[in-house]
């Protein structure tokens, strides 16, 4: 098999074995990220009911970065998603790292947002 594709498996596992302990709820909606080459995206969930009641990513308009593809455009998605997260009266979420390993974007995204208010 190809190591890309047995890469993609392997991660596509992982995150099926997540969202199996993992849950977003009306009080602690869930925290989903998604990084690909050149963006991150990040989102929070409430799984009842099936919304997406906040997003941030590397293609907003209000974020403003010269490269989109590193742990500063990260870091900066993680603070715009806090705000907004703010804005709409969220405190805490559960964070799903989607299969990806908790280590570079993705513990920039996280810690930023942790540091913008959320709890998780």
């Amino acid at each position: 098999m190809n190591k890309q594709v047995n890469k993609q498996v392997r991660r596509s596992r992982r995150r099926i074995a997540i969202r199996k302990r993992i849950s977003g709820t009306t009080e602690r909606p869930r925290l989903t990220v998604y990084k690909s080459l050149n963006h991150i995206y990040a989102q929070i969930i409430d799984d009842l009911s099936g919304r997406t009641l906040v997003a941030a990513s590397t293609t907003d308009k209000a974020l403003k970065t010269d490269k989109t593809g590193n742990s500063k455009a990260a870091e900066a998605v993680g603070t715009l998603l806090a705000e907004r997260a703010k804005g709409k009266g969220l405190a805490a979420v559960v964070f799903d790292r989607s299969g990806f390993r908790y280590h570079g974007r993705i513990k920039a995204l996280a810690e930023a947002a942790r540091k913008g208010g959320l709890k998780f």
